[in-house]
């Protein structure tokens, strides 16, 4: 085989490898570039103008393989040869002055954005909501303090609410994420993490553990769903119903390991019971 033979079928399963993966992700839904909430909308676009500002280093670079390893290939004795050549300024200003001005541009974007994006920022929204979410090996649960609720891997708010999310673990450590609306955030024991996020519209998103945490890990997925604020507040009413209490009892029965455990519903029976879960790694308790 020759090295033009070589050369082209290289280039072909480069272009190949290119354009499939394009069409992948242009035919698939991709949570995290499919976003559906303003939080995970700006993170989207950051992700693709970091990855735009580093592939006009990367495609040239590519492309520089390719046609160096044609030009100079061994057939060619047109090629100039010039050994005795180590240094040019131009060449030097290319392959350094780019990429500095890449990262400077890449730098200052990331810094704006990681700050826009702080999870602690609260989202300037006409509404805002706050939950309480509790990794437990291995399921989710959820409280509503100011609505006297609680849920076990299943989350409803309002959309275009802004939603206060406080985290912590009771558990190994893990992470707290809902893919379409924003990034993850960590869930640890005896610490309140926060995480800010918003629905722009109605619909139900995966949400999971983002952090590996032993063998019901693959399990620990929940759905979140946004409705209108009317859906919202008969779904309040209807869990208000529910002949079940999450008192301490029925807490230390639910915090035992458990695999695939389903959604459930409860009234609030211990008020506080977020704080109390963080204070318990903080002094002995009775």
């Amino acid at each position: 085989m020759s090295t033009k033979t070589k050369f082209i079928i290289l280039l072909l399963i480069f272009c190949s490898v290119a354009a499939a993966a394009f069409i992948f992700m242009s035919v698939t839904d991709i949570a995290v570039l499919n976003p559906k909430g303003m939080i995970g909308e700006k993170q989207r676009d950051l992700l693709w103008l970091a990855t735009v500002l580093m592939l006009i280093v990367v495609i040239p670079v590519f492309l520089l393989v390719f046609g160096i390893g044609w030009k100079y290939r061994a057939e060619n004795a047109k090629a100039k040869h010039t050994p005795d050549w180590d240094h040019s300024l131009l060449a030097e200003c290319v392959w350094w002055g780019v990429p500095c001005a890449i990262i400077v541009v890449l730098g200052w974007f990331t810094w704006k954005g990681c700050h826009e994006l702080d999870p602690f920022r609260p989202i300037a929204a006409k509404k805002e909501m706050k939950i309480q979410a509790v990794a437990l090996q291995w399921k989710w649960l959820f409280i509503y303090p100011e609505q006297e609720i609680a849920t076990v891997n299943y989350i409803r708010f309002p959309q275009e609410t802004s939603i206060h999310f406080e985290i912590t673990s009771d558990a190994p450590m893990n992470s707290f994420w809902i893919p379409e609306l924003g990034g993850q955030i960590y869930a640890m024991s005896g610490m309140r993490s926060e995480l800010y996020l918003i629905a722009n519209g109605i619909g139900k998103y995966r949400g999971s553990s983002a952090n590996i945490s032993g063998k019901g890990f693959a399990s620990m997925y929940f759905t979140a769903e946004s409705t209108s604020d009317e859906d919202f507040e008969e779904w309040v009413q209807s869990v208000k119903s529910s002949p079940t209490t999450l008192g301490l009892n029925e807490y230390k029965r639910l915090v035992e390991p458990s695999e695939y455990h389903p959604a459930a519903f409860y009234v609030l029976g211990k008020e506080g019971l977020f704080d109390w879960i963080i204070m318990k790694y903080m002094v002995p308790m009775p």
